[in-house]
């Protein structure tokens, strides 16, 4: 089990969450693994791809406690549950509904997607971990920039639309972590090639090391 704290320092150490979404179970697993072996132990497996809970329960066993394994795209309390049965130890969701409330009441860590300051702050009253800024490229870099002025203390995940420029600018401006799907795993998931994956992951891995550290707290 991972807590809100150990999740909030593993986003500030790594500054990296890898989303995978396929549409081939095996495929999926072996994206994780992979990446797990190039330095990126902040794995999401969106529920939204192929046998995603399978691919969780699969991936749980081949990397022990080395992962810090989550699900995302968790809408309702039954995926919820049924994601942390599997193995995940964190939630991911696109918005605030009953995926955040069960989350929370499990008391496990849950990323919340929010994006208009009206979200961000209901998210905070929630308390949820951090807040999963999302779709990132909406607005870019500049408007979590703007969002940090009134949330200067909130942790904030910018996912959606986010390749490497995009990482380095938005860690540059605060983020505390980066979520990346497509731009990072392209179509490993789906059973495309793996050593491409390898050297998307080292580029991002890159990106993530060359950022400012983060100072202590909840930001």
């Amino acid at each position: 089990m991972i807590t809100r704290s150990g999740m909030l320092e593993a986003l500030r150490r790594h500054r990296l969450v890898a989303v995978v979404r396929g549409s081939d179970r095996a495929a999926s697993v072996r994206t994780a693994l992979v990446l797990a072996e190039e330095g990126v132990p902040l794995i999401e497996v969106s529920l939204s791809g192929r046998d995603a809970l399978g691919a969780i329960e699969d991936i749980a066993r081949a990397v022990g406690g080395s992962v810090a394994l989550g699900a995302g795209t968790a809408l309702t309390g039954d995926d919820v549950r049924r994601a942390r049965d599997a193995g995940a130890r964190y939630i991911v969701t696109p918005s605030l509904g009953a995926g955040v409330d069960e989350a929370l009441r499990l008391d496990l860590p849950v990323l919340a997607g929010a994006l208009t300051p009206t979200e961000v702050a209901a998210a905070v009253a929630a308390g949820v971990t951090a807040v999963k800024l999302f779709p990132a490229s909406a607005n870019g870099p500049g408007y979590l920039r703007a969002l940090r002025d009134p949330f200067p203390d909130v942790p904030f995940v910018p996912v959606g639309g986010v390749g490497e420029e995009e990482a380095a600018a938005f860690l540059a401006r605060g983020a505390l972590a980066v979520g990346v799907g497509s731009p990072l795993c392209g179509d490993a998931p789906s059973g495309g090639d793996l050593e491409a994956l390898r050297r998307r992951a080292r580029a991002f891995v890159a990106v993530a090391g060359a950022a400012a550290p983060v100072p202590g707290g909840s930001s």
